[in-house]
């Protein structure tokens, strides 16, 4: 049986007062949302803390509200409201549909949003038992000197995998930091960088309070796709989002296409508004920019073996992941998970 370390828990009962713990205590603390991710790992001991600071008795941190053109989600809103709101359904569609695949009902139930976002990297070689780890001698994540991933590898690839990821980038979220020192908000594209260890660029002490998605004012479509072993509980094995916006003549104004579980950092596709900007719904011009689409997201994602799953089979599903999601999202027919 695998059992929590001795940690000291804190339940402060406003920001200023997590804030501040979390300066105190720096590295030797974790952040606790729902607990889905951070007790597992803490029981894997992946983790070397002191301390943790829950979140759950924060008020104001939590629910829907729209402030002019911007929908603002609390970091705390759990993934199976994201996954029903009325608003998030229509305006984030691909947001709605990849919250109601993250792992399973009751997980959803706990698990938040806002940790889903600051989900960390997930490896075959590191998210095991810290006996299974240690008679393998550890990884450069944590512990060892090695990468079983790439061989002689000096930089950690441990993979990206939270559902919610890819959606929130397609569609142009920023994310609002609270710390000690202040408050700062960032483009959603501007969290992740390519180091599995620390693959955010959330400053010490920043604690996520919201996320914030810009309403259009024209048709949005949007769908989530999700390449999994089971029908549910998994991480993905593959994740596509995707964001297509007609103008008043059924023709593409603007679309996105993201990617998660390949590497450090979600992927956003460079170059499919082009491909696709213009050309008219259920047009045969339409359908040969899709498979475009699909063959250059081939191109760019090279997956690795960090995650299971073979890693020439998961590659192959790249293009068929981002065909169908582009679809699913034009008919409405999100979202995609095949297994």
């Amino acid at each position: 049986m695998l059992r929590l370390p001795t940690f000291q828990l804190h339940e402060p009962a406003s920001l200023k007062e997590a804030c501040a713990l979390f300066a105190e205590h720096g590295a030797a603390a974790k952040i606790l949302a729902g607990g889905t991710d951070l007790l597992p790992n803490l029981k894997h001991e992946i983790y070397d803390v002191d301390h943790v600071i829950s979140l759950a008795k924060l008020p104001g941190i939590t629910g829907f509200e729209m402030q002019g053109h911007d929908l603002v989600i609390g970091a705390l809103t759990p993934l199976a409201q994201v996954a029903t709101n009325p608003n998030i359904q229509k305006h984030a569609p691909a947001l709605a549909q990849a919250a109601s695949l993250v792992a399973g009902p009751q997980h959803r139930q706990m698990g938040t949003l806002g940790g889903n976002v600051m989900l960390d990297t997930r490896c075959q070689w590191i998210n095991q038992s810290y006996f299974w780890r240690e008679a393998l001698g550890f990884c450069l994540k944590k512990d060892g000197t090695v990468c079983h991933v790439v061989e002689g590898g000096k930089k950690c690839v441990a993979a990206a995998s939270n559902d919610t990821a890819p959606a929130l980038m397609t569609l142009g979220a920023s994310l609002t930091f609270v710390s000690a020192t202040g408050t700062r908000e960032i483009p959603i594209e501007d969290l992740w960088v390519a180091d599995g260890i620390n693959n955010k660029s959330a400053r010490p002490g920043e604690i996520l309070t919201e996320i914030r998605l810009p309403l259009r004012d024209h048709t949005h479509h949007g769908a989530y796709g999700k390449l999994r072993e089971r029908g549910s509980i998994d991480f993905p094995l593959l994740g596509c989002a995707v964001r297509i916006d007609l103008d008043d003549a059924d023709c593409v104004r603007d679309a996105a296409v993201s990617l998660v579980a390949l590497q450090a950092r979600p992927l956003l596709i460079k170059g499919v508004d082009a491909l696709l900007q213009g050309l008219k719904l259920g047009s045969t011009e339409l359908d040969q920019a899709i498979e475009a689409v699909a063959q250059l997201a081939h191109k760019k994602c090279k997956p690795l073996d960090n995650i299971p799953g073979d890693k020439d089979y998961r590659r192959r599903m790249v293009p068929v992941y981002v065909r169908r999601t582009l679809r699913a999202a034009l008919d409405g027919t999100g979202p995609v998970h095949h297994i």
